[in-house]
């Protein structure tokens, strides 16, 4: 991964409170997994930003390696990796999601 691509992917990361590297975006989801964790976050009610790895494969790369997390869909919260869509839904069904979703806004 180029520093460049490194210092895009802490840009979104950290100026988002809820940040979602997906296939696609968040209107129009290209994949299951990803379309799972728009639902759940429009389920919260919380504000979230995408970045679509389809449309930049050295995004869709980097974020790999940022995270160290093979797969697509990644979840940050406050700056913090999460998970992908298993984890979402996991953390969803606990509750666990939306205390961090809303701890991560009232921030």
């Amino acid at each position: 991964m180029t520093p460049e691509v490194k210092a895009k992917i802490e840009k979104l990361v950290n100026e988002n409170k809820i940040m979602v590297f997906m296939k696609g975006s968040k209107l129009m989801p290209q994949c299951g997994f990803s379309n799972n964790v728009v639902q759940i976050l429009n389920t919260l009610g919380v504000p979230f930003e995408t970045a679509d790895v389809l449309a930049d494969p050295e995004i869709r790369q980097g974020i790999k390696e940022y995270s160290n997390w093979p797969t697509i869909p990644q979840i940050y919260i406050n700056g913090e990796f999460v998970g992908g869509s298993d984890l979402a839904i996991e953390l969803y069904q606990s509750g666990e999601l939306q205390q961090m979703a809303e701890v991560a806004l009232a921030s």
